[in-house]
């Protein structure tokens, strides 16, 4: 006789990421190079003054890491002008999701977001057996007048991927700052802010500032993204003291490797890397949208590393083709977007060959 699992779990629909390059290249019998354009990571690469500081500690790693992640909060803290005890860092952004879901929520309680946002946080909440809602975007972006308005007294966590994945989309600081002072008090926050960094607009909201009102609100913020450190996990929250020493009791100890430590330290220092991987971003996003206004691909304006379009294929069947020719992408299926894919901003190079080949399969 099999072990019952908890019930929750057989409601739950595992994350599935892409597969690895490696993977890929046995499967399709490729024999060049495979152009990943999936998972939002940095075409440029990790930060190079990350991967010196690897370098020099790499005979370190004998030694357990720093439970408490003592020098890269205090850095942190110094970079964004909040107290070190109102940081907590993770395994991942997505780690202190599941931890925000393991403190507040229980069987009998609610968390709510939007349809399209990241799935990691539907799936905290099936951990939790809570009750998931899901809200309909408006206009691609989260509504948050329907989030607001489906609030009820079992709802505990409410979050907002701002700007949103994979919509691409962001909310601005009157939206965001009109919707927490609507929220009540017993109800968490969680503004995910993994792509921050690339947003231009001067209308995004200053999120930390709800941290230093002392809101209920818990924002997250990654190294995966724009410091090229998806590959190491690592990832922080910013919240009130209360609510950082209430998460900190859900976590296990050394939770983050000693190496991401010492590579999140170094690549806060590497500006070089930062802007050129903004540069980066803003030529391949103009260049990509000018070739789809050519050929009439209907795309989601994104502030972004990522572009979100639709064309006369659905999107598995796009997908699929690309994957033929060595180029992967996101299909959103399972977003509830079966018309749509999410295409990573790359290299020139990268854009180059990924609409050569969009052109052949569409023949356009």
């Amino acid at each position: 006789m099999a072990v019952e699992p908890r019930k929750e779990l057989q409601e739950i629909k595992p994350y599935v990421p892409g597969k690895p390059i490696e993977e890929l290249k046995r499967q399709l019998g490729i024999q060049g190079e495979i152009l990943k354009l999936a998972s939002n990571e940095n075409p440029l690469g990790t930060s190079p003054k990350a991967v010196e500081a690897m370098k020099t500690n790499i005979d370190k790693m004998y030694l357990y890491p720093d439970d408490e992640c003592f020098y890269l909060k205090e850095r942190l803290s110094k970079h964004l002008d909040v107290s070190v005890e109102n940081i907590i860092i993770g395994n991942g952004s997505v780690e202190l999701i599941l931890l925000s879901a393991l403190s507040y929520l229980s069987p009998n309680s609610e968390f709510i977001m939007g349809n399209q946002g990241f799935a990691m946080g539907k799936i905290a909440a099936q951990f939790m057996g809570a009750k998931f809602r899901g809200i309909p975007e408006k206009d691609y972006k989260h509504n948050l007048q329907a989030i607001s308005d489906a609030i009820n007294d079992k709802t505990r966590i409410v979050y907002i991927d701002n700007p949103g994945n994979p919509l691409g989309t962001k909310l601005s600081a009157g939206e965001i700052e009109n919707f927490i002072n609507s929220i009540p008090d017993n109800v968490l926050v969680i503004l995910d802010e993994a792509y921050y960094e690339f947003v231009k607009d001067n209308d995004f909201p200053d999120s930390l500032k709800f941290v230093k009102d002392k809101k209920n609100v818990l924002v997250l913020r990654t190294f995966s993204k724009i410091y090229g450190l998806a590959g190491l996990r690592i990832g922080y929250g910013i919240a009130p003291l209360d609510i950082i020493n209430t998460i900190r009791k859900t976590r296990l100890p050394f939770n983050v490797n000693r190496m991401a430590q010492i590579a999140a330290l170094a690549a806060l220092e590497d500006d070089d890397h930062i802007k050129h991987t903004l540069e980066i971003n803003d030529t391949g996003k103009k260049y990509l949208t000018e070739e789809f206004d050519k050929m009439g691909i209907f795309y989601i304006p994104s502030v972004t590393n990522f572009i979100t379009i639709k064309t006369k294929l659905d999107g598995i069947t796009l997908f699929s083709e690309l994957q033929k020719r060595g180029v992967i992408i996101r299909p959103l299926a399972n977003y509830g977007m079966p018309e749509f894919v999410r295409i990573t901003i790359g290299t020139m190079k990268d854009n180059e060959i990924f609409i050569k080949n969009l052109k052949e399969i569409l023949s356009v």
